[in-house]
């Protein structure tokens, strides 16, 4: 009844609580925009999101554009949550989870003036584990990206390897953009094993040029949104190994005076 008198509409319209995406439609756009790089404000995120998925499917079956209704109901959310059923797929393998949760997280957020938690409910293992956000990225740093095992995986696929180790920084970039559930030490790590280790980052590059230098861009750039402030010296390595990627990448070497 508040939701009617609020917006005006009949019981059936103010009941409605399952938005999605315009027929023919697919995503949240979120995923495309943290890619790019093309985002100035949190709102924008959300704003992105909304437009997509603010559309109300009731008894008919058919979408109806309902974009006041979609904002009232996410003021509305106490927590938002996903469940993850395979090894293969964590937070930070793919961007679907941060196109959905992490864009829902961010229009909560700005619905309500505050941040509603996130969980991810993990039931990979046979029995559940609920961990919030922050921690199950922390873990899928240490277990993945951290973890010798898993990168030298990656490495012997060459270049489709360091095309997924790039995914996983941009999807990590994704997870503070749109949550700020991502612990500085993250990125500090990261840099320290895939960029600042000259070996690693000469491994890197000579398998794909293109996406080596994306993970050191990615790095600058979650230190130029203030997702860590790694210190001066971290700083000016990773701008000084960013430029000579970006070198390499477009057939520049360097000449010895």
């Amino acid at each position: 009844l508040a939701h009617a008198a609020r917006h005006e509409c009949d019981l059936e319209t103010a009941a409605l609580r399952v938005f999605s995406n315009a027929e023919g439609s697919y995503g949240a756009n979120v995923n495309m925009l943290i890619d790019d790089g093309a985002w100035s404000d949190p709102d924008e995120i959300a704003e992105v999101f909304e437009r997509q998925k603010g559309y109300a499917y009731g008894r008919t079956g058919q979408p109806a554009r309902q974009a006041a209704l979609f904002k009232s109901a996410l003021a509305g959310v106490d927590l938002a949550y996903q469940n993850l059923d395979s090894v293969e797929l964590g937070v930070t393998d793919i961007d679907h989870y941060v196109d959905a949760l992490g864009g829902i997280g961010r229009s909560i957020a700005r619905a309500k003036g505050a941040a509603a938690p996130i969980y991810i409910v993990d039931a990979t293992q046979g029995s559940t584990k609920v961990r919030t956000l922050a921690e199950q990225v922390d873990l899928e740093t240490r277990t993945r990206m951290l973890n010798p095992l898993w990168y030298e995986g990656q490495l012997r696929h060459g270049f489709e390897g360091v095309r997924n180790i790039e995914s996983h920084v941009t999807n990590t970039l994704g997870w503070s953009a749109t949550t700020g559930e991502v612990s500085p030490w993250v990125y500090q790590r990261i840099s320290e094993t895939y960029v600042l280790d000259a070996a690693m980052r000469e491994r890197l590059a000579s398998l794909n040029p293109k996406a080596s230098a994306r993970v050191a861009n990615r790095l600058i750039e979650a230190s130029d949104r203030q997702f860590w402030s790694p210190d001066a010296a971290t700083l000016a390595a990773l701008h000084a190994a960013s430029d000579e990627l970006e070198d390499r990448l477009e057939g520049i070497t360097a000449v010895a005076a």
